[in-house]
């Protein structure tokens, strides 16, 4: 072997290990998400870089929306990964209020085009209501 194909060797390598670990690290990271509220509902919007539908999943539990987003990654005739640095699966959440009254059997998400994720919370009438000032009596 001369030395530029050890050079060659090491290099690869080590950009092999730098990518893996830049992975693992964009995986445990939170996806960024915002929070925003209206008078009858939660909008909770992640970032999904690359994400289709079909990589989504979104659920309601304890008060939190939680994300996860499983990638794969597109095959490209012709060139072989030398330094796979974007994570494949990446996972979100974002609680809401403690004092929220939400009707998650009527939630949506929607992905968009720009690559975010929008995910709707409706709240409850009775919220809604205390909200514009009026009492709800059952």
């Amino acid at each position: 072997m001369n030395l530029r194909k050890l050079g060659r060797s090491v290099g690869g390598a080590v950009l092999q290990r730098v990518g893996r670990a830049a992975s693992k690290v964009q995986e445990s990271k939170p996806l960024p998400v915002d929070l925003l509220e209206s008078d009858d509902a939660y909008l909770v919007v992640f970032d999904a870089p690359g994400a289709t539908g079909s990589d989504v999943q979104v659920r309601y539990a304890d008060g939190a929306v939680l994300v996860r987003i499983d990638r794969f990654r597109d095959y490209h005739e012709g060139f072989e990964m030398l330094f796979p640095g974007r994570g494949l699966s990446l996972d979100g959440q974002a609680e809401l209020p403690a004092d929220a009254l939400v009707d998650a059997e009527e939630a949506s998400a929607t992905l968009t085009e720009h690559g975010t994720l929008e995910v709707r919370v409706p709240k409850r009438a009775e919220e809604a209501d205390e909200q514009d000032g009026e009492s709800v009596e059952a």
